[in-house]
Parts: structure tokens; sequence; C-alpha cells
């Protein structure tokens, strides 16, 4: 379970965050929505300890990650918006150096490899170096990096971004098997066809601050909303003034 109380961050003088506030449960997909710019990145990083808050806690598990930020890494897996992989590594070489990173050796860890390998459909470029990946098979590849110590939460940024309708639909279904598994999913999109499809709750952000949170039905009603769509873009609005 992952808990967020005041998060703010600034950028000297840009107010990235401000007072952000909500709770991500565990068997739950919880997406985090928002305009570009709107703060979502930045509060992942914080989650995952890239960045400090100014003000505010996020508490993974119990972990306090500004305090304790080496055990909240254990309890997270984390595919970021940039899904950066080695180049010069082959894609099963990538998720094991993160495995190793992650106190995996010997057996276990080839194990593990292999079994990410088989469920994000990986073996026919496993062996390939990464330089020259598609966008799909780096996203793959960073989602195994980030699966590799069986994390209980699981921090998603854009996790589709560029990928292809099939490649999509896989890892539309690989998430709602962590939710099945009783994991904690975060993840941020502006993509609302895949926010329908896979959210049980939704906290929506614009410039740096939650304007509205609840499940997707809730948001519909407390607009007064057909769609998902209608009421995001209500609740952007509404918070705007512009309502």
């Amino acid at each position: 379970m992952i808990r967020v109380a005041g998060l703010t961050r600034s950028f000297g003088a840009v107010r990235a965050i401000t007072d952000v506030s909500f709770t991500a449960a565990d068997g739950r997909i919880t997406g985090l929505l928002g305009p570009n710019g709107a703060g979502k990145s930045t509060t992942l990083r914080v989650l995952y300890t890239v960045l400090r808050p100014d003000a505010g806690s996020a508490v993974v598990d119990d972990i306090d990650v500004v305090a304790s930020p080496l055990l909240a890494r254990r309890a997270i897996g984390v595919l970021p918006h940039a899904a950066g992989i080695y180049p010069q590594l082959t894609a099963s070489e990538n998720i094991a150096w993160f495995g190793a990173l992650h106190g995996l050796t010997g057996a276990a860890l080839r194990r593990r490899v292999d079994e990410l390998i088989s469920v994000l459909d990986i073996s026919e470029f496993a062996t390939r170096r990464a330089k020259g990946f598609s966008q799909g098979q780096r996203v793959k590849v960073a989602l195994a990096r980030a699966l590799i110590h069986s994390p209980r939460n699981l921090l998603l940024d854009e996790p589709s971004n560029g990928l292809d309708v099939m490649a999509t639909r896989s890892l539309r279904e690989l998430i709602r098997g962590l939710r099945a598994a009783g994991h904690c999913v975060l993840f941020s999109s502006h993509v609302m066809q895949e926010v329908a499809a896979l959210c049980d709750d939704i906290v929506i952000i614009d410039h740096g601050r939650v304007v509205a949170a609840g499940t997707p039905i809730e948001l519909q009603r407390r607009f007064g909303s057909a769609t998902l769509e209608d009421a995001f873009v209500a609740a952007i609005g509404d918070a705007r003034g512009l309502a």
C-alpha cells in the first residue's frame, strides 16, 4: 500500500506539486491522471526516491521513502517514463543485472529471469543487445526489470507509451494479473481509454494539486458525466474556474 500526505516539491521558482495526498491500496489499480506538466511524474519520482519532497510524506508498506529510501526501493518496482536500458547488454542481461542489484543470485536469479522472459514474451529478442530495440521491446525489458524482485508495489509512468495495439493489450492483462495477485499498482497516464479499462481508483492532478479523486463511477456521478473522459474534463475545468 502507498500513502501520500501533503507532498510538495519545487524546482527553483516553479512549484511542481503542492499538498498532494492520496492512498493507493493493495489489490487495486490506481490511476494518476492529469494534463501534461500536471505533476504526475514528479509525484512518482518522489515515491521511488529519486526526488526528495520539500514537505509532506510518502509511505510504501509502512516504509518512509525519505527516511529509509533503500528499504523503500526493495518494496517497489518502477517503470519510469523514459524506459532507459543499457544498450550494450542483451535483454536478458539487463534483467539479470537488476536482479543482482536486488540480491538475487545463482539458480534463483536465472529462474526469475526465465520466468519474466516467458511472461512478457521477450524470448524472441532475449539474447540480442538492446541497442536498436523498438519502443515496445524496451518497455517490456524495463517492465521485467521492475518485476525482477517480485515487489508488492508497482509504479508505472505512462507504461503503454509507444506500444502497438497487441503489446498494449498484453500489458493490460499483465497489470490485471498483478492486481489479482494482491499487488498495489499505481500508474500515470493521459490515455483515457487505458484508464477506463484498468483503474479501480483515480486521482486527478492539475497544476500540481489533487483536484478530484474516487472510483470512475464516483467521478462520473460527481460531475454528472456520461463518460470518464467527460468527468476528467469537468474536473480540470472546475479546478480552473472554467465550469
